[in-house]
């Protein structure tokens, strides 16, 4: 994204007009610390010594200084970069902004990314798109988690360069020793990282030591400034390993004579003529026509935004990937990946998350947790879960194959973010290191007696029949009673009780939200088994998750699976406590009890909703029977 022309204020007082349009290399850094190590404030010098911040802006950071400011009279540096009221009033950056500057040697993008955890999602972002890390750490406190947590996340993001920013160094009398101690214990930490370079460099961004200058503060550093290494840090930013990748964002076809193939570059380059393979499918083609956006193109690199125009009529969809024949992307519906997890709601191995790639969107689910990683000792732990801002090793299963390339070939094809399908909430960031083939290879036996020949030989239309409420509801009883009716009408059945099932199949089994959702799954793929032979399942589970139960029916075809809300309130439920749990619960003595400290989602369109309170078991069990003969 250009930057837009800046007024450039001279030592001597003259302005001239920078323009970012002067073909000098990009590099793209992410500036990234915890909450008070001075991140607005060096950038804010790194902008105002640089000469490009705007007339206005340094105006307003001066009005704007002397409400919010923490100089006294002189201009506050993070009020040039702290853009939200919030940011100001609490002195935190919160937001991801992206900065724009130059020298006479470079352009600059700089990401100011917040440095308080809840935030470390933002840091994310931030971190996708930058070549080098500045990471700031307060020469006070020393190296704390939050540097351990962005420098391993800055890592798994593919950034190979770090700046280690020691500031403050005004506040400890420029002591030598604490700034050697700092150095030397970040360079052993980071050694376990996938860096290429630390550069240590003691700074203050608040009088401007060693940041775009060296003012003599420091007598014993004689390194480079902050500003030099950024000047002189090599970018790998194209990708061009990888070869073409074009993900499809839009069919065009503006009239019948036009039907072209539209997105952005991701990688590499194209030219007229030059052979392409389409991914997931397969299809071969070359290009005959490159549109940009006012005329036709000989060539087109990564970045630009370009319609293709293929010389075969070859079936393209959106959510394809068009790539250069010769070094096609993987696809799998079955991969390995780092995994930071980005919702204040646990991740849950099983259940059913939108996945959003470069090219394609899939349905996917969390098949295995293979570790979390410890971020302070790198060690790897057992783990059944992730919670927010942790960051984890698993495998990933998709309903479809998709198109991709190891992250650590190129990061615009090799990342995806995970998707809560119900709130569309961005829970967790990706980055993919291989396929997991064996997955790939199994296929699906096609047998001559299928469902519908089943269900033919014994007269019924197959359907799962799922109660779900609160424990004490009356589901199980109601489900007994809807059996011995189905079955006097000579249907054929089987009912699946949520506590029968934890005596065999799900014993291992216990009621955390992760034990939950296999229990389901488990319950689900067994429906669907009996499904297909034919039967009428009716399965009683409290099944608290609305996930969950729309996985059990994604399973089935339409008309197959009929969700009936058994209702009662917790008060009434309370009062019958059959088993005797919740009084347990309320004592303490069982945990995670539906109802009383493990939440229940009531479903929002069930095909039958019976409240219990009104309608006797018998009767409920009766209006069953109705709504599966209207619906049969």
């Amino acid at each position: 994204m250009p930057a837009a022309d800046h007024v450039s204020v001279k030592s001597n007082g003259t302005k001239e007009l920078s323009s970012p349009q002067t073909k000098k290399e990009l590099l793209r850094f992410i500036i990234c610390g915890s909450v008070d190590d001075g991140k607005s404030t060096l950038l804010g010098r790194l902008l105002c010594d640089s000469g490009t911040v705007p007339e206005d802006q340094f105006e307003e950071a001066g009005t704007a200084s002397r409400v919010h400011g923490t100089q006294g009279d002189d201009v506050d540096l993070a009020l040039l970069v702290d853009g939200l009221q919030a940011e100001r009033e609490q002195g935190i950056t919160i937001d991801v902004a992206w900065r724009h500057f130059e020298t006479n040697r470079r352009r600059f993008i700089a990401i100011d990314t917040p440095g308080h955890e809840q935030y470390t999602r933002n840091m994310v972002v931030g971190a996708t798109a930058a070549d080098l890390a500045l990471i700031l750490v307060d020469v006070r406190k020393g190296i704390l988690t939050q540097t351990r947590r962005h420098s391993h996340i800055a890592s798994l993001m593919g950034i190979r360069h770090v700046i280690l920013a020691v500031n403050k160094m005004d506040l400890v009398g420029h002591n030598a020793a604490m700034f050697q101690t700092i150095s030397d214990d970040y360079k052993s930490f980071a050694s376990e990282l996938k860096f290429q370079d630390v550069a240590a460099v003691p700074i203050s961004a608040l009088t401007g030591e060693n940041v775009c200058s060296v003012c003599g503060g420091i007598p014993w550093y004689d390194g480079p400034t902050v500003l030099e290494l950024l000047e002189t840090t090599e970018s790998h930013r194209d990708n061009a390993a990888c070869g073409f990748r074009l993900p499809v964002q839009w069919i065009n076809r503006p009239n019948p004579d036009f039907r072209g193939f539209s997105g952005t570059v991701a990688s590499g380059s194209i030219k007229r003529g030059m052979p392409v393979v389409v991914c997931p499918s397969g299809h071969t083609s070359c290009v005959r026509r490159i549109v940009g956006p006012s005329s036709d193109l000989e060539n087109a690199v990564a970045g630009q935004s370009v319609t293709l125009v293929l010389g075969d009529e070859i079936d393209v969809s959106r959510g394809d990937m068009i790539a250069a024949a010769g070094s096609p992307p993987n696809t799998t519906d079955h991969f390995a990946a780092h995994l930071i997890w980005l919702d204040t709601q646990p991740m849950l191995p099983e259940r059913q998350y939108l996945a959003r790639f470069a090219s394609a969107c899939a349905i996917a689910r969390i098949s295995d947790l293979t570790h979390r990683i410890d971020v302070n000792s790198l060690n790897q732990l057992a783990a059944k879960t992730l919670e927010m801002n942790e960051i984890g090793y698993c495998k990933i299963s998709l309903d479809r194959r998709v198109p991709f390339d190891p992250y650590i070939e190129n990061r615009q094809t090799g990342s995806f973010v995970l998707i809560d399908r119900f709130t569309n909430a961005t829970v967790g960031a990706g980055l993919i290191g291989f396929a997991l083939r064996r997955g790939g290879n199994v296929i699906w036996q096609e047998m001559k007696v299928d469902k519908s020949l089943r269900a033919a030989a014994i007269g019924q239309k197959p359907c799962v029949i799922w109660l779900t409420g609160l424990s004490g509801a009356g589901k199980s009883t109601i489900a007994d009673l809807l059996e011995q009716k189905l079955h006097a009408l000579g249907m054929h059945t089987y009912l699946l009780d949520g506590d029968n099932l934890r005596h065999g199949l799900n014993r291992d089994l216990g009621f955390t939200d992760p034990d939950r959702v296999e229990n389901i799954r488990r319950v689900a793929e067994v429906a669907k088994l009996m499904i297909d032979a034919g039967l009428i399942v009716i399965v009683s589970f409290i099944s608290p998750f609305r996930s969950e139960r729309q996985f059990a029916r994604s399973l089935l075809e339409d008309g197959e699976f009929l969700e009936i809300f058994i209702d009662a309130p917790l008060s009434v439920c309370e009062e019958r406590d059959p088993k005797g749990l919740y009084a347990k619960a309320r004592s303490g003595k069982l945990l995670n009890f539906t109802g009383i400290d493990s939440s229940y989602e009531r479903p929002e369109c069930p095909e039958l909703h019976i409240d219990t309170t009104k309608l006797p078991a018998d009767e409920a069990a009766d209006a069953i029977v109705r709504t599966l003969k209207t619906l049969r």
